[in-house]
């Protein structure tokens, strides 16, 4: 197939394209420029602005695609500079399960919304989720992207909290980094919320799924991520095993909790999806969570931060605190 993909040189993009080149496929990559992947890599690149993506239009009509994925369309305005100008193909967009209500509940501290979430579940009441909390994301909300490629009969990806090989999130990282300083003692919360991740491989192979079913797929939405979730406290862990170093989860108080341990708070909204129906309709085989997060923990001892936080007396804080409330014997 001749493949189109709007990004494709980082984390799950690059994957993608890197699936995509492993079963012979012809991609072109339109991005930015203001990253490369390594020279030989197969792929065909055209550097554009997807602001400026009329003044490309031509030329990707006449490399006529049997399909494009747009990896990165964030905003109304991300959609409104594409998709006017597309030939008339095969579309697959990547975006979230942040669009769900409970998404909303959760950064709100609330809860009341049953999980796990299927793609009916009740969408966001507002918009714009991380306005005035993350500098250039004002105007983020899937919300304003997936309607646009749905009139076109195009497929939604909504993905998990992605985690795997080159997350520049470092979804592991609350742990590893306790793990590289040989900590054997960790604070932790209640650890039982449960929040519906995916390996980055499997994006890649839901992508090619919907690619290889464009009937099953054309107007529909899937959720992608792990088949079965941990809790939190058993992600941590799990991560521990993976990365073979032994150390005691330690069940402190709520308010005594470092910053970067927030999520194993007691927390009141779920965020669990169901990720059935990709497999049901598309085929889609998601591997193994506990292989996949093992080779991602792997990966991410053997590649550690290049400005790794070396401050743990929040952690001594919080540990010395729990002990002083132990029961005198």
């Amino acid at each position: 197939m001749r493949i189109l993909t709007i990004g494709g040189t980082r984390f799950i993009g690059a994957r993608i394209v890197a699936a995509l080149l492993g079963r012979g496929d012809e991609v072109t990559v339109v991005h930015r420029g203001s990253t490369e992947p390594p020279a030989g890599g197969g792929a065909a690149h055209i550097h554009a602005d997807r602001a400026d993506f009329r003044d490309i239009a031509a030329r990707v009509r006449e490399l006529r695609p049997d399909a494009l994925i747009d990896t990165c369309a964030a905003s109304r305005a991300d959609a409104d500079a594409v998709l006017p100008y597309l030939p008339d193909t095969q579309l697959v967009l990547l975006s979230s399960m942040d669009v769900y209500r409970a998404y909303e509940l959760l950064l709100s501290d609330a809860g009341g919304q049953p999980v796990p979430l299927t793609e009916e579940a009740e969408v966001r009441r507002g918009r714009y989720p991380l306005r005035g909390s993350m500098d250039g994301h004002d105007d983020y909300d899937k919300l304003d992207v997936e309607p646009g490629y749905l009139a076109r009969g195009g497929t939604v990806l909504r993905l998990a909290a992605i985690y795997g090989e080159h997350d520049p999130q470092r979804r592991e990282e609350f742990i590893l980094r306790r793990v590289r300083a040989g900590r054997k003692r960790i604070p932790m919360g209640p650890g039982t919320f449960l929040w519906t991740r995916g390996y980055v491989g499997d994006v890649a192979r839901a992508v090619l799924a919907a690619l290889d079913r464009p009937a099953a797929a054309a107007g529909q939405v899937f959720n992608i991520g792990d088949p079965v979730t941990d809790t939190v406290r058993d992600h941590a862990q799990r991560i521990l095993g993976a990365a073979g170093h032994e150390a005691e989860l330690v069940t402190v108080a709520e308010r005594d909790l470092p910053a970067d341990m927030r999520l194993t708070k007691s927390i009141a909204q779920h965020f669990l999806g169901d990720c059935g129906k990709a497999v049901r309709v598309l085929g889609w085989r998601p591997e193994d969570p506990a292989a996949a997060i093992s080779r991602s923990v792997r990966w991410h001892l053997a590649h550690p931060p290049e400005d790794p936080d070396p401050d743990f007396s929040p952690d001594d804080r919080s540990l010395a605190e729990h002990d002083r409330a132990l029961p005198e014997h």
